[in-house]
């Protein structure tokens, strides 16, 4: 796997055949597609360390949605890449829908893990204090924020029986940039909820019975404005869906790529 930058945007590239584009989510990183790499296999894999966020380098002015989905064409664009198949989690997935419907003919199919189209409106006064926690607070707030997510966004089983995937998740978000994880926090929260209804493409949307974030309802209703759509629901899961059901999540896009779902 190399990793090369683009406008100072990390992208890891590995393997060769039909390219899979992947976009991890808040406080994420081009790990949160490694459990799901054997799903992967035989596959040209283009994982995005979105602007801002892990290795990708800090930005400058607000970011929004759509300058998330513009930078990930971008990167298409350099790699001469003209359709792929997108994976995507939680802000990932809404980057996922705007890509689709602003470029349609570059997204050939679409699973998407803790998939949302926007914030509920009363989320977004929370997500805009945490970005203003992190920008404030720096590498200490990075930290608070780490714990109370690993203590809301992953299910109890997750935290009961699998130690290293909480610290996994808890390194993940621990790690970023303050200032670029606060930015993100901010595009989030002023996410408006894509058309999705124009989306032709072939979609799954995976969730947990315990996401709070993207809840099954939730997820559901999302599956029922695109035409052609699956929805699972994995139990005993929560929003980090590939780190806490890596096997369910291999198994489910393996079907899903060979066209059987």
């Amino acid at each position: 796997m190399t990793t090369t930058f683009f406008e100072r945007i990390a992208v890891e590239v590995d393997g060769e055949g039909e390219p899979v584009v992947c976009i991890h989510g808040l406080g994420g990183s081009s790990n949160n597609w490694t459990p799901v790499e054997h799903a992967l296999s035989g596959m040209r894999q283009i994982r995005i360390d979105m602007p801002g966020s892990a290795r990708s380098a800090r930005v400058e002015g607000p970011l929004s949605i759509e300058r998330l989905a513009e930078s990930v064409i971008a990167v298409c664009r350099r790699l001469d890449i003209t359709g792929a198949r997108f994976l995507g989690h939680s802000l990932g997935s809404i980057v996922c829908f705007q890509v689709a419907v602003m470029e349609p003919r570059l997204v050939r199919s679409m699973a998407l893990f803790g998939p949302l189209l926007c914030p509920p409106d009363g989320a977004r006064p929370n997500i805009r204090a945490r970005a203003a926690k992190a920008r404030e607070g720096g590498v200490a707030a990075m930290q608070e924020i780490a714990d109370a997510i690993v203590g809301s966004a992953l299910s109890a089983r997750t935290r009961r029986e699998r130690p290293v995937t909480v610290a996994m998740v808890r390194e993940s978000v621990m790690r970023q940039d303050p200032d670029g994880y606060a930015r993100s926090c901010e595009a989030l929260a002023e996410a408006v909820a894509p058309p999705v209804e124009q989306i032709g493409c072939p979609t799954l949307l995976v969730t947990g019975d315990e996401d709070v974030v993207a809840p099954p309802q939730s997820v559901r209703a999302i599956g029922e404005r695109i035409a052609g759509s699956r929805t699972v629901v994995y139990p005993q899961c929560g929003h980090w869906t590939t780190f806490e059901r890596p096997e369910e999540c291999v198994r489910d896009l393996k079907e899903f790529h060979a066209g059987r779902f």
